[in-house]
C-alpha cells in the first residue's frame, strides 16, 4: 500500500485502515459497537484529527466513526478518484491593481467531486481563477499560505505573523490585501490586526463563508469576488470584514 493510499489519514486511524487494508476511495463495510456501516472512505484534510474515518455514505451525508469503535472492517469494491480544479493560468494585466490573498486555513473556494462528496480546494491563483474566473476581471491576484489552522486555534502568534506579512506586502506597494478566514473567530483577528497595522495605506479585507463552498448555495465566491473588489478600489484603507455584498 503506497502512502498516498491514505491521504489524509494518521496515527490511530491510519493504523487500523492498514491494518484492515483498506484504502481511500475504498467501498468498505465498517462494523463497529455502534452497528455496521457502508460506504466510500474519503480523505481527509491536513488539519484533521486521527481519531476518526471518514465514508461517503448511499444517502450522500458523510459519516465520521471513532476508530475505538471499530472491530472489523472489509474492502468490497474500489475505484480510485482522479480530480483536481481545472488550473488556468491568471492573466495579468497592467491596468488592473494588484491584490494579495493570505490563506490562514479553511477552504476558499472549491468543487465537488459527485462520486464521492470529496471537497476539492482551491487556493493558487490559477486553481482560483479555474473556480471563480470573475477574479480576473478585478485585479491581478497572487496568494500565499500563511497557516493551515482552524479559525478557533487563531492566537497571538497567529496575528503578530499575519501583520508581519501584511506589513511586507504593503512596502511592496501593493493596492490591497485579501485575508480568508474561518468565520467563527473571523472578527477577533480583525480587531487584534486593527490595533497592529495602524495606518494602512491599502484596503485589508478579511472575508469568509457561512455556507461550506462545495454547495451551491455557498457564498464563498460572491464574498471573494466582493472582497477582490473592495481591496482592489474602495478607498476604506483599514482592517474591515467583507461578508454577503461590498
Amino acid at each position: 500500500m503506497n502512502e498516498d493510499a491514505l491521504k489524509g489519514y494518521k496515527g490511530q486511524a491510519r493504523e487500523v485502515l492498514k491494518s484492515f487494508n483498506i484504502r481511500v476511495w475504498s467501498d468498505a463495510e465498517i462494523d463497529t459497537t455502534r452497528g455496521a456501516f457502508k460506504g466510500i472512505v474519503l480523505p481527509r484534510s491536513e488539519n484533521d484529527d486521527d481519531q476518526h474515518v471518514v465514508l461517503k455514505l448511499a444517502t450522500g451525508y458523510n459519516v465520521g466513526i471513532n476508530v475505538h469503535t471499530i472491530k472489523e472492517a472489509k474492502e468490497i469494491g474500489y475505484k480510485e478518484a482522479h480530480y483536481q480544479i481545472p488550473e488556468k493560468e491568471f492573466p495579468f494585466s497592467p491596468d488592473k491593481p494588484n491584490v494579495k490573498l493570505f490563506g490562514t486555513g479553511g477552504t476558499i473556494a472549491s468543487r465537488l467531486d459527485y462520486r464521492t462528496g470529496a471537497v476539492i480546494p482551491a487556493f493558487s491563483p490559477g486553481e482560483l481563477y479555474g473556480a471563480v474566473p470573475e477574479l480576473a476581471d478585478i485585479c491581478n491576484l497572487t496568494t500565499e499560505k500563511l497557516f493551515a489552522v482552524f479559525s478557533e486555534n487563531m492566537g497571538p502568534k497567529q496575528y503578530v505573523a499575519l501583520a508581519k506579512a501584511i506589513g511586507e506586502e504593503i512596502k511592496k506597494g501593493t493596492d490591497g490585501i485579501i485575508i480568508g478566514h474561518g468565520t467563527d473567530t473571523m472578527h477577533h483577528t480583525a480587531s487584534a490586526l486593527a490595533f497592529m497595522v495602524q495606518n494602512s495605506p491599502v484596503p485589508i479585507v478579511m472575508v469568509g463563508s457561512q455556507r461550506s463552498s462545495d454547495r451551491p448555495s455557498s457564498d464563498a465566491a460572491l464574498n471573494l469576488i466582493h472582497a477582490a473588489t473592495t481591496a482592489a478600489y474602495s478607498d476604506i484603507a483599514e482592517v474591515m470584514v467583507c461578508m454577503f455584498g461590498p
